[in-house]
């Protein structure tokens, strides 16, 4: 997915209240920035990070600026956007470009069940069951080349996993997606230490039958597209 607008580098002064970011572009000017990402953002909302914005001219957006990636400035990036990850998975679902998933025809998101639930996607194919995804967006980096989920505690993320599990048990396919968006792992792994909550509801979703794959992500100043899936679990030491 191309970005709407070329984006603009910047140097972050702070992050704040969540969804705001004062930055300075390379010219001097020092602007306020959309954060589109309630997460903790932990590593990647240090003062003095390179960062690039994606600038609007819309008269109902009251920032002009969006924050999009940070840049590591070794050639690796991170997508801070979460809802990024939707609008790309759906494209390649849409497409068929998700191998795993690729049977599947039709396409429909933000579909109601559960208990006051929506499914991030719901997939139909006549002869197969139905399957159930939920996309979450990974970024945390701990250790070089691992990227773990939560960054922070979630709730919301353990009864989703709750709700997939029931779709399991009752036939259907549920499938936990994430979508690592960083350049820089090749693994993927449940922070157990920052929402035990979490890592216990996922244990017993998979014990249940649900799948859980892991795709990465190519990321420039320009775009970011769906790359090949990673490893589950923690690297060999």
């Amino acid at each position: 997915m191309r970005f709407q607008t070329e984006l603009v580098p910047a140097r972050l002064i702070r992050r704040y209240k969540r969804f705001l970011a004062d930055c300075t572009l390379e010219d001097g000017r020092e602007v306020t920035a959309h954060c589109a990402n309630p997460g903790s953002m932990m590593g990647l909302a240090e003062p003095g990070m390179r960062i690039w914005l994606e600038p609007n001219d819309d008269p109902k957006k009251k920032l002009k600026f969006g924050w999009r990636l940070v840049d590591h400035e070794n050639g690796h990036f991170t997508g801070v956007d979460t809802a990024l990850p939707n609008r790309a998975v759906r494209a390649a679902l849409e497409a068929r470009e998700i191998a795993m998933l690729a049977s599947y025809e039709t396409v429909k998101p933000e579909v109601k069940y559960g208990e006051n639930s929506r499914i991030d996607f719901l997939l139909s194919q006549p002869g197969l069951p139905d399957a159930y995804v939920e996309v979450k967006s990974v970024t945390l980096c701990r250790t070089s080349g691992l990227v773990e989920f939560p960054d922070s505690v979630t709730a919301r993320g353990a009864k989703h996993l709750g709700e997939l599990a029931k779709m399991a048990q009752t036939g259907h396919r549920a499938v936990l997606l994430y979508l690592v968006q960083r350049t820089d792992c090749t693994h993927v792994a449940i922070a157990d230490d920052i929402d035990p909550t979490y890592a216990a509801a996922h244990a017993a979703a998979t014990v249940a039958g649900v799948e859980t794959i892991a795709i990465g992500t190519h990321i420039t100043p320009q775009d970011v597209t769906l790359a090949a899936p990673l490893v589950l679990g923690r690297p060999a030491r």
